[in-house]
């Protein structure tokens, strides 16, 4: 990988005769090493992780502010990768990128194999939360989400480099503004902890024409740090073998 795609996607393991490509968007205040290991467990894939601005190897470009447009960079690079199906996995804000992705992706032309909502339920959008919280709150209620210990929380070096951008996601993913089209024509698998009660909630299957699913697995909002989907996502219909 090279060029702009090399700024936006890391691919930590080599994947030398790819059948798919699986492109996994990380959470609010999450980067692409997340995702690190995954092409170890998924034989026949290749595992793109999304790089966002901001952060680690991009801490010195502007952090994002508007998810859509977020998701447009993210689409022109992959349309140059459409050699093979794509599949997209977001978790929690990651899902909502991987959405806008996937639209975007259709406007260029390229129609997604599947898209795996994680950390997401299907159910009514919520009503919006009124816009006087916190920020520096709400960062470090995303941080503990994602398991970061609260010791750390504390620390000089994490407020001043890592709280900015966590807090920086909270704030675009809380002025997104969902809409119903254009709806999508790949099939959408929610995944979700049976407890838990941070799951973005979201109408998946108004959002496709091309079938839903929901798959409840044992856990709360990051049931997948110690038990991530492999088999579910070897699985996906649609996909060649």
């Amino acid at each position: 990988m090279t060029g702009d795609g090399d700024r936006w996607l890391h691919r930590a393991v080599e994947c030398p005769d790819p059948r798919r490509r699986l492109v996994a968007f990380p959470h609010a205040g999450g980067s692409a090493t997340f995702f690190r290991d995954w092409g170890r467990h998924l034989p026949g894939t290749e595992v793109l992780a999304v790089r966002y601005p901001g952060r680690a190897e991009r801490i010195d470009e502007p952090l994002p502010s508007d998810l859509t447009r977020l998701a447009a960079d993210v689409a022109d690079v992959l349309t140059e990768r459409a050699d093979l199906p794509l599949v997209l996995f977001g978790h929690s804000m990651g899902a909502v990128v991987a959405l806008e992705t996937a639209r975007a992706l259709q406007d260029r032309g390229v129609r997604p194999a599947h898209l795996v909502a994680s950390g997401s339920r299907a159910a009514p959008l919520p009503p919006p939360e009124p816009d006087d919280s916190d920020g520096d709150d709400l960062a470090l209620r995303l941080a503990e989400l994602g398991g970061t210990d609260r010791a750390m929380l504390d620390d000089p070096f994490f407020q001043e480099l890592v709280l900015p951008y966590i807090r920086s996601d909270g704030e675009m993913f809380h002025s997104y503004r969902h809409r119903t089209d254009p709806v999508l024509h790949c099939p959408v698998t929610t995944v979700v902890g049976d407890v838990d009660a941070d799951a973005d909630r979201r109408p998946w299957p108004e959002l496709t024409d091309a079938g839903f699913r929901e798959h409840v697995v044992p856990g709360h909002h990051f049931y997948l740090v110690d038990q991530p989907p492999y088999e579910l996502l070897d699985d996906l219909a649609g996909v060649p073998r």
